[in-house]
């Protein structure tokens, strides 16, 4: 057992990242990695506003705001944005997520300075108007239809989290509702902005090849002026345990073949035992070589698919596992093998081998996250904001490799069992007469 030991410890080490923090007056935190192996450097604004923010009846507006504070700012016209960014040589993103949202610039490095400026002038002077709003009114309906209800499966999220949440805001999903959106007054998108889109509600991140002294003389040039604002602290939704099983049906009529969802709520991704989850999930549905996939997709040729997606998230996760069936087999079927499987697992100790080639996988993920400076920025970000450790960045393949074997039988029982979960039928819509 020491020799691997010693060889976890040594990816552990080899990949430790290194980082400054300070704050600015005005609260807005800063972390700076530097990293000169290529000429490249990453601007990064992570903002602690996601869909779980909104109010039930204005669901998108987290969303929403990832595409129209692209929209334009006092200094920056509308529709000039992806333009200065590209004849600049660079590249931009942001995304949401139910927690946060996350915009970030990738420039050569000699243009810090720009990419500092955008992300101020996205902060101190965006300019939200019907315009805007009406742009991306239509942007965002496109991206609801082509990626939810038009594409075959689309839907299956939404489904899952409105039978899996009663009272948390998990319950709806990040795109949210279009009728939420048009019913919305301008007036409603320029507090929501005023409300979150604060220095003390954020962290900036620049990393990659840049000189530190003249990074934080414009960091506080730029961030510095912002004022601060009143960052009201995150309200607490508890949910009940699910102790029987939930039943649900979706019809999609997109699709032809119905697929099996069996979804188990899973505690904080800041919980030890959502790490053992990780571990689980992966043990069981990870790919190819998972149990479950060799057993009923290459051993018992069942179903044509079957995975998993683990949802980890601030307050609560889910694991969700489907299945579809091939002919001649159905979703009880599937679902038959797969609470084989998890007794299994609740029952004996996963193989020695078993369990190496685990933490092999986990640490293989580790060192990639921390292959690129887009993955350091983001993971600096959502280690300082989400978890509150941002020495995260560095330990937590640590936590992964202490957790045991009897762990990951004991943490099986305790959240994988048929009472505590969702089924969800997911079929194909009847024809119309």
């Amino acid at each position: 057992m020491s020799s691997t030991v010693l060889t976890l410890g040594g990816v552990a080490s080899a990949q430790k990242v290194v980082f400054e923090e300070y704050d600015l007056d005005n609260g807005l935190h800063v972390i700076l990695h530097h990293d000169d192996s290529a000429p490249v450097v990453i601007t990064s604004v992570m903002y602690h506003v996601g869909a779980k923010d909104e109010n039930p009846d204005r669901t998108g507006f987290a969303h929403f705001f990832e595409h129209l504070l692209f929209e334009g700012t006092k200094n920056i016209k509308r529709g000039e944005w992806f333009k200065i960014v590209t004849s600049n040589g660079g590249t931009n993103n942001a995304n949401t997520t139910d927690d946060r949202t996350y915009y970030y610039e990738i420039f050569p490095s000699n243009n810090l300075e720009l990419g500092l400026w955008m992300e101020s002038e996205r902060l101190m002077h965006p300019i939200i108007n019907k315009i805007g709003v009406d742009t991306q009114n239509e942007v965002v309906k496109e991206e609801k239809r082509t990626s939810y209800d038009n594409r075959p499966y689309g839907n299956i999220l939404a489904a899952v989290k409105e039978n899996m949440f009663k009272n948390h805001p998990y319950r709806w999903t990040t795109i949210g509702s279009m009728e939420h959106i048009d019913a919305a007054t301008l007036e409603e998108f320029q507090s929501f902005n005023k409300k979150f889109y604060l220095p003390n509600n954020a962290v900036l991140v620049v990393a990659g090849d840049f000189e530190k002294k003249q990074a934080k003389e414009w960091i506080q040039k730029y961030f510095g002026p912002i004022p601060k604002g009143k960052v009201l602290p995150k309200k607490t939704f508890l949910e009940d345990p699910i102790t029987q099983t939930i039943k649900a049906t979706y019809e999609d009529p997109n699709i032809q073949i119905p697929m099996l969802v069996a979804s188990y709520r899973t505690p904080s991704m800041k919980s030890r035992d959502a790490r053992v989850l990780d571990l689980i999930s992966s043990y069981l549905s990870d790919g190819k070589s998972s149990k479950l996939y060799k057993k009923v997709v290459d051993d018992k040729k069942m179903a044509l698919q079957i995975g998993a997606v683990g949802f980890s998230q601030e307050d609560y996760g889910m694991y969700i596992i489907y299945g579809l069936p091939m002919t001649n087999f159905t979703t009880t079927d599937l679902l038959k093998e797969i609470d084989q499987e998890i007794v299994k697992i609740q029952t004996d100790l996963i193989s020695e081998k078993d369990y190496e080639k685990l933490q092999n996988k986990f640490d293989n993920t580790f060192v990639n996250t921390n292959a690129t400076i887009e993955g350091i920025a983001n993971n600096l970000a959502s280690y300082y904001l989400l978890y509150k450790d941002i020495n995260l960045i560095n330990t937590e393949i640590e936590l992964y490799h202490s957790i045991t074997r009897e762990e990951i039988r004991a943490v099986a029982n305790k959240y994988l069992n048929p009472n505590q979960r969702l089924l969800l039928d997911y079929i194909p819509a009847k024809p119309i007469n």
